[in-house]
């Protein structure tokens, strides 16, 4: 088979496989969390278990607090994904330097992405948001749609900055830049 054809397949895969996934609310942060939690199987020597997502949102914008509500009803008491279940801990962007025992910080819009990155870069944590100006920036890792469709973009100089490396399966699947 041709790369570009192994490409597409993985890419119809995943989407499947995101597809399937029971929604548990219908907003758009809903299932980019899901696509997000996902993506923690892709991770080389990856993590098992339960794994705590800081919800990075800012209080003064209602569109951050509104994502976070969203994110957090999505992730309830845990939504599981292979060998890892995912929770949620909503993390007001003034505490994210004193946030610990998390495995990825998902940034809502309208946060600091700069010094939120920073953060997560110095904690060697993974940077995850929906807002794809974050992924561009350098200060997330990751980046996820889930609408109009499934789209994962990685960043690969910040992933390399905190030791972050994704199997082969889905480099396939995933833009880098």
């Amino acid at each position: 088979m041709s790369m570009s054809l192994l490409r597409y397949a993985g890419r119809i895969a995943l989407a499947c496989a995101i597809l399937v996934m029971p929604l548990t609310a219908n907003a758009d942060g809903a299932r980019e969390v899901q696509v997000a939690g996902r993506t923690l199987t892709f991770l080389d020597n990856g993590p098992t278990g339960r794994v705590t997502f800081a919800v990075v949102f800012d209080p003064s914008k209602p569109a951050s607090v509104a994502e976070k509500d969203e994110v957090m009803a999505a992730l309830g008491a845990g939504m599981a994904v292979g060998a890892v279940t995912v929770v949620g801990k909503a993390v007001d962007v003034g505490s994210v330097a004193g946030t610990s025992g998390v495995g990825a910080f998902y940034l809502t819009h309208g946060v600091n992405y700069a010094a939120v990155g920073a953060a997560a870069k110095s904690k060697k944590t993974l940077s995850i948001s929906s807002d794809m100006a974050c992924v561009k920036s350098g200060a997330c890792v990751m980046g996820v749609a889930a609408t109009p469709k499934v789209e994962i973009v990685v960043n690969s100089a910040s992933a390399a900055a905190i030791g972050a490396s994704f199997k082969p399966a889905f480099k396939m699947m995933i833009k880098e830049i």
